[in-house]
């Protein structure tokens, strides 16, 4: 059957990203919902880190035009270069746009935020050019260069949803070309395998973001099929009729058991999880499964 997608929803544990500052002082971005806050990490900052992650943007090439942007030609296009996976706009000549054959949500906290500050400074450094240039350091601190700053920080179970459309991934219909059957394969396992060991980078904190739940597969629902069925608050997921009746629909469920959730023998009993691991190869399997029999 084809016109299908494949999608996912994943809670773990995550650092925010940060938007604008004031001076020496960093927040975390957040979003408001029914008069609370939430700490996020961007679409854009986990589109960006799956596209590294997965090897996609290795062959990436960009060329300045105004603005820096992806090169795209009859020669570069979303046919042979992975990096056009995510989307483009080339305005070089004639513009071109093709849009992203993938979909993410923000990642958004599960529970409100607490406000933790952390204040730093480069004091050993400081104190090193002191030391090297006989200064007194708590005299002349400005001299030494010593420089305080603080940033909110936050790292928190997050969820967010992922849904590739099939059909469009390697294909570009500005030059009316189209990927083999093995590379479009090979590209949407590569997200797959970024995803289920997501490695984040954010004012030198590296997380380990891989999901410790998750649930999906591939189904007639272009969109975020499970964004408004998975709920967790204060450690607890919600086991809802409404998810079960989607999972019912030939979805899949994974859990890294450890005690990451209060009720996980809840989950364990109701739900019925595989492992991490078994549900990313499930559904790599039916990836392959898809586009053989979909080949013209």
């Amino acid at each position: 059957m084809k016109n299908q997608a494949l999608t996912l929803t994943a809670v773990a544990r995550m650092t925010s990203n940060y938007g604008e500052g004031l001076g020496n002082i960093a927040s975390v971005q957040k979003v408001f919902r029914d008069g609370r806050t939430y700490a996020t990490r961007s679409r854009e900052s986990l589109k960006n880190a799956i596209m590294v992650n997965s090897g996609m943007y290795d062959d990436l090439k960009v060329e300045v035009d105004g603005a820096t942007q992806k090169m795209v030609d009859e020669d570069i296009n979303a046919s042979n270069c992975r990096a056009l996976e995510g989307g483009y706009m080339n305005t070089s000549g004639q513009t071109k746009i093709r849009k992203s054959s993938f979909y993410l949500t923000d990642a958004v906290a599960c529970d409100e935020f607490v406000n933790e500050t952390r204040f730093h400074n480069n004091l050993f450094l400081a104190g090193r050019y002191a030391r090297d240039n006989k200064i007194n350091l708590q005299e002349k601190a400005k001299e030494s260069g010593l420089m305080p700053y603080q940033y909110e920080y936050d790292k928190s179970m997050k969820q967010y949803s992922l849904t590739i459309k099939l059909d469009e991934v390697g294909v570009d219909t500005n030059f009316s070309v189209e990927a083999s059957i093995e590379e479009k394969i090979d590209r949407v396992n590569s997200i797959l395998t970024a995803v289920e060991n997501l490695a984040l980078t954010v004012k030198g904190n590296l997380d380990n973001a891989e999901p410790i739940f998750i649930v999906g597969g591939i189904g007639n629902y272009s969109t975020h099929y499970f964004e408004n069925v998975v709920r967790v608050e204060k450690g607890l997921l919600n086991i809802s009729k409404d998810l079960k009746d989607k999972l019912n629909k030939g979805y899949k469920v994974g859990l890294l058991e450890g005690n990451n959730f209060i009720n996980e023998a809840q989950i364990k009993e109701e739900l019925k999880p595989v492992t991490i691991t078994s549900f990313f190869d499930q559904v790599k399997k039916e990836v392959k499964e898809y586009y053989a029999s979909n080949q013209n």
